[in-house]
């Protein structure tokens, strides 16, 4: 098992782990059933503990672990729970429409290096540098949504943390990159927020919540964004108008 992960790689080691973690989880463990422990993680694939924890936390923003206080990680279900849905959302247009004042927090902005699942969500190679971005948006001053946007290097190169606080992020792929959004495409389904998430919305663990998996593609059907967002579900209504042809 040590020797899955390549230390002299470009590829930073917890990317690599989270790789490695995430096929463990599809391959040989059920949904509810406990995660190997940080410390069988190190032993297993020669890492240490800051590693392990660096993936742990990125395994459980993309929903495939949850932490129980006191009794450790187990595995979700998140993962394999996605619906299709035909339309794109916006939030700063919704809220403006329910007579709301939305509101962007920007909680970090960092480039990394893309880890598979990223970048097959984003059209790239693994390894290739994307911008990723933690959002929290609110409405009238309420929690509403977080999330965490990642978006490829190569079509907006040099973009700055003042640059996202200028104006929000669909208005500036056009503005400033010339990267007209075409359509995107989203994945949502109802769940429950973990502690993580139910801390950064200010509600119960446990509470209702909305997952949503945005792609975003440009002029030229290329993908500019890929985004996961997690909507505290006793404020937040998802609104869709199907049409018969």
């Amino acid at each position: 098992m040590k020797g899955l992960l390549k230390k002299n790689s470009s590829t930073p080691l917890y990317n690599q782990l989270v790789t490695v973690l995430m096929d463990y989880i599809k391959t040989t463990l059920d949904i509810d059933e406990k995660m190997l422990s940080e410390r069988e993680i190190c032993v297993k694939y020669d890492v240490s503990r800051t590693t392990v924890r660096a993936a742990l936390n990125e395994l459980e923003e993309m929903g495939f672990i949850y932490k129980r206080h006191g009794k450790g990680t187990f595995v979700s279900g998140l993962w394999k729970e996605m619906k299709d849905l035909a339309e794109s959302y916006s939030f700063t247009e919704q809220m403006k429409k329910l007579g709301k004042k939305p509101t962007t927090d920007i909680v970090s902005f960092e480039t990394v290096h893309a880890i598979p699942y990223i970048a097959d969500n984003l059209g790239i190679n693994p390894g290739d540098d994307v911008y990723k971005l933690r959002r929290l948006r609110s409405a009238d001053g309420m929690k509403m949504m977080v999330e965490t946007t990642f978006i490829p290097t190569n079509y907006f190169q040099g973009l700055t943390l003042s640059q996202l606080e200028s104006m929000p992020l669909y208005e500036l792929y056009p503005k400033t990159y010339k990267q007209e959004i075409k359509y995107a495409d989203e994945e949502f389904f109802a769940s429950v927020a973990q502690k993580k998430e139910a801390d950064q919305l200010d509600v119960p663990v446990g509470s209702a919540c909305l997952r949503i998996y945005r792609t975003t593609y440009n002029q030229d059907n290329k993908i500019i964004e890929y985004t996961i967002s997690v909507a505290r579900g006793d404020q937040f209504t998802y609104k869709i108008r199907h049409v018969k042809k």
